[in-house]
């Protein structure tokens, strides 16, 4: 491994240790209620968010928790009496569909006095797939794959998803009161929205189903008739943003983007390098962004501005990719990332990663990949031409074919994309 792959994989690693859930979960459990303890749960991050409350639970406060979490597969972990369920991200399944409703009904089985303590973190809006009255599994599931195509954003796609659910847009809390909610996030969304992370179970909704068939429209995603229905009905709009279940209830996020891109410019800064973080909530196509990106690195390179090499270009947030023809293999981090690295053309002394620190990009089996200087050259080489992998959303079997691709697993937390450019001096 070269030195730049060296200290690119190196800042991914320190983005992802920063929001480890057992590190910080704890400093920010809530007080020992007079009651039960309900520990539920729904994200990539839920499983291990799960254990590290559990352990507190049991060695701080000499209660024995119920409850009941759901991850996406491969990412649970092992508690020793929450319940962790295994379902599917980024199309939900059935068993998304069943842990909901019971982790609605847990919620409702709560009295005065109990805590419920809800953890969420990206990925729980498809964990969570419990349809409204009246739609089925299958329903939102077509919804869900046109809206992952179409290159909605993540706030657009979780406002529909809202209004086509039972637990969703802060039905959970709702189904909880009286007894006290704190609800523990780890942030994956630009802004760090806690109503957009996995679409708001316990966070009051101020969106209307109107605003998400307007977004429906936007996209020009056909619905079924029984879905367009329901989304005129009253049974979609979200409890009132006023009621009593809102007015106690607390919402605490213990893991930030911004954290993860600082410890990740540590690395840098530790390496020579001068760390220049850009944003936490870049969003936008994979394609311009890689483009967008690539100035930025040219202009470092020739004028030495903002700053002059040695650089670490760090920006953080969510691309999506519009998919609109047959597609091959990848992600929005092998997209952008092919982007940039077309862009760049093989400019002398430039590298770059992208990758999600959950461990997945999109639906592949990556995180996503690194790109070296001369890579271009050598991915023709190996038989692939970047241009017609880009078009043909095929960006995964290009860095498959040099062996660029980050390959992780489920990391177990989510705090989004890190995106890395390393420029080096001439």
């Amino acid at each position: 491994m070269s030195p730049a792959e060296t200290l690119l994989r190196q800042m991914f690693d320190a983005a992802v240790a920063a929001a480890n859930p057992d590190l910080v979960v704890p400093p920010f459990m809530p007080q020992k209620p007079s009651g039960r303890v309900i520990i539920l749960g729904a994200g990539k991050a839920s499983a291990a968010m799960a254990r590290a409350a559990e352990t507190h639970v049991l060695n701080n406060w000499g209660l024995i928790p119920d409850g009941l979490v759901v991850t996406q597969y491969g990412a649970g972990v092992a508690c020793r009496h929450v319940e962790i369920v295994e379902a599917s991200h980024p199309v939900p399944d059935a068993n998304g569909m069943a842990a909901a409703g019971r982790i609605l009904a847990l919620a409702s089985a709560a009295d005065e006095g109990d805590l419920v303590l809800f953890l969420v973190s990206g990925g729980g809006s498809a964990l969570l797939p419990l349809p409204g009255e009246g739609l089925s599994l299958d329903d939102k599931q077509i919804v869900n794959r046109a809206l992952l195509k179409c290159g909605a954003t993540i706030h657009e796609m979780n406002v529909v998803r809202k209004h086509l659910s039972a637990i969703k847009g802060g039905r959970l809390a709702a189904a909880a009161y009286p007894a006290r909610l704190v609800t523990l996030g780890i942030s994956d969304v630009p802004g760090d929205d806690f109503g957009t992370i996995a679409s708001g179970p316990t966070i009051a909704d101020p969106s209307t189903a109107a605003d998400a068939l307007a977004i429906l429209a936007r996209y020009k995603i056909d619905l079924p008739e029984n879905v367009k229905a329901f989304l005129r009905s009253k049974r979609a709009e979200s409890p009132d943003p006023s009621a009593a279940c809102f007015a106690a209830a607390e919402a605490i996020l213990v893991a930030k983007p911004q954290a993860s891109l600082e410890a990740s410019a540590d690395v840098a800064r530790q390496s020579g390098y001068t760390p220049v973080i850009l944003g936490d909530a870049i969003e936008g196509e994979a394609k311009d962004v890689g483009l967008v990106m690539a100035g930025i690195a040219k202009q470092v390179r020739t004028y030495q501005q903002p700053v002059a090499p040695p650089v670490a270009l760090i920006s953080g947030g969510e691309t999506t990719v519009s998919v609109n023809g047959p597609a091959g293999r990848g992600g929005r981090n092998t997209a952008f990332l092919l982007s940039f690295a077309m862009a760049a053309n093989d400019m002398t002394g430039v590298s770059a990663l992208a990758c999600d620190t959950d461990g997945i990009d999109g639906t592949q089996d990556n995180a996503g990949a690194v790109y070296l200087p001369g890579d271009i050259a050598l991915g023709q080489a190996a038989g692939r031409r970047a241009v017609e992998d880009m078009t043909g959303f095929d960006s995964y079997s290009f860095f498959e074919a040099l062996d660029r691709l980050v390959m992780t697993g489920p990391t177990r937390t989510n705090v989004n994309d890190l995106r890395v450019i390393l420029i080096d001096p001439v």
